[in-house]
C-alpha cells in the first residue's frame, strides 16, 4: 500500500481536527508530532498513537522521513516553518492564514516552487457539504445575475480564549477577528463570487484586551459587480450565534446559517432542480465551528500527492483570501476605500 508520512508541528486546539482526518485515511499517517509545550506533544502522541513527538521542530524535520508536515502553529510562524520544511523537499500544508503579511506569504510560496514541493492551505469549509451544494448552484447559474452577498459572524470568544495563549490577538502572530476567525467566510466569499476590486472597512476593539480587532464590518465590491459585506464580531452574547452566508440573485435566494454554515435556512430558485431534494439532507450540527470538512481536505491532500488529482487549495490560492484581509485592515487603518491587488 501506498502511504505518505506526514509530521504535525502545534499540537494545540485545531489539531485534532487533522490528527483524526488522517488516522481515517489508509494512504496516510502521522509519524510524528512536535510542540514547544512538550506535555502537549507527549499527550497528542499517546492520545492518537503517534511513534514519535519532539518538542523541536527542526529536530523532527531532521530526524525524520516525511513526505510532508502540517502545520498548526499560530499563524505568524508559519510561513518561517513551512520554508523550513520545503528547504528539506518536504510537502507542506498549512493552517489558515498561510501568513500574517503577503511578503512572507509570498516568500512561502516561493520556496515551495523553488524547492519543486506542494503547498497546501487548509480551506476545509468549502468541502462542507451546505457550501458544496450551494457553490453548484452558483457554477449551474441558478441565480442568474448576483446582486449580493452577505457573511455574518457572530461569535464569543471571552477574555479567557485570549488569556489562554500569549500569542492570541496581536498583530505579530495572530490578527484579529477578520484575520483568524472569519478568514473562512473571506475565503468562502472569493470562491464563490470571484475576484474583489476594491474594500471599505471600520473594525475596533471594543471589548477585549487584545491588539486587533474583536469587531468589525467590511463592504466588497466585486469586478462582476456584486457588492458584498461581511459583519464579524467575538462579542456576542452569550455564546456562539451565526456564522452564515446569503446570497441574493435574479433568480434565487439563498441562506446558509448555523452556527457556522452548517443550515440552510432559505433555499428558493425560480426554476426547479434535482439539487432541491439535497437541501434538508445537506444540513448538519457541527461539535464545533470547525465543521466536517478537514477529512475530504485531506483525502484530496492524499490523492494529490499519490499523483491521482490536482489540489482543491493551493498556495496561491491561499493568498488571495489573504490579501482582501489585508485590504481590509488597510482601509479600517487609512479610513479609504481600497483597491485591490495590494502595491
Amino acid at each position: 500500500m501506498k502511504n505518505i508520512k506526514f509530521g504535525l508541528v502545534g499540537c494545540g486546539r485545531i489539531s485534532k481536527n487533522h490528527f483524526k482526518s488522517i488516522a481515517e485515511i489508509p494512504d496516510a499517517e502521522i509519524i510524528a508530532c512536535c510542540d514547544k509545550v512538550e506535555k502537549r506533544a507527549v499527550a497528542s502522541a499517546k492520545e492518537y498513537n503517534i511513534k514519535k513527538h519532539y518538542n523541536n521542530y527542526t529536530e523532527m524535520l531532521e530526524n525524520e522521513k516525511l513526505d510532508g508536515v502540517l502545520i498548526c502553529t499560530p499563524s505568524g510562524l508559519h510561513p518561517a516553518m513551512g520554508i523550513e520544511a520545503a528547504n528539506k523537499g518536504y510537502h507542506v500544508v498549512t493552517e489558515k492564514p498561510m501568513a500574517i503579511d503577503l511578503e512572507s506569504a509570498d516568500a512561502l510560496v516561493k520556496a515551495c516552487d523553488d524547492n519543486d514541493v506542494r503547498l497546501f492551505v487548509v480551506k476545509q469549509n468549502r468541502l462542507n457539504t451546505t457550501m458544496q451544494l450551494l457553490k453548484k448552484a452558483i457554477d449551474k447559474g441558478r441565480f442568474g445575475k448576483i446582486f449580493m452577498v452577505q457573511s455574518n459572524v457572530m461569535w464569543q470568544r471571552p477574555q479567557d480564549y485570549y488569556d489562554l495563549a500569549k500569542w492570541r490577538g496581536t498583530w505579530e502572530f495572530d490578527g484579529g477577528a477578520f484575520m483568524n476567525q472569519a478568514s473562512h467566510y473571506i475565503d468562502s466569499l472569493y470562491w464563490m463570487i470571484g475576484e474583489v476590486e476594491s474594500v471599505m472597512a471600520e473594525t475596533a476593539t471594543m471589548e477585549r484586551k487584545i491588539e486587533a480587532e474583536d469587531t468589525g464590518s467590511a463592504i466588497l465590491k466585486f469586478r462582476n459587480g456584486v457588492i458584498g459585506t461581511i459583519n464579524v464580531t467575538m462579542l456576542t452574547y452569550p455564546k456562539n450565534f451565526e456564522g452564515s452566508i446569503t446570497i441574493l440573485g435574479e433568480k434565487g435566494t439563498v441562506k446558509i446559517g448555523g452556527i457556522a454554515i452548517n443550515k440552510i435556512e432559505k433555499w428558493e430558485f425560480s426554476e426547479y432542480d434535482d439539487d432541491d431534494k439535497l437541501v434538508e439532507e445537506s444540513n448538519y450540527e457541527p461539535k464545533s465551528v470547525y465543521g466536517f470538512g478537514h477529512l475530504p481536505y485531506y483525502m484530496n491532500v492524499v490523492e494529490s500527492l499519490l499523483g491521482e488529482t490536482e489540489p482543491e487549495t493551493d498556495g496561491r490560492c491561499g493568498r488571495k483570501s489573504l490579501e482582501i484581509i489585508k485590504a481590509i485592515y488597510e482601509s479600517a487603518r487609512l479610513g479609504k476605500k481600497i483597491s485591490l491587488p495590494l502595491k
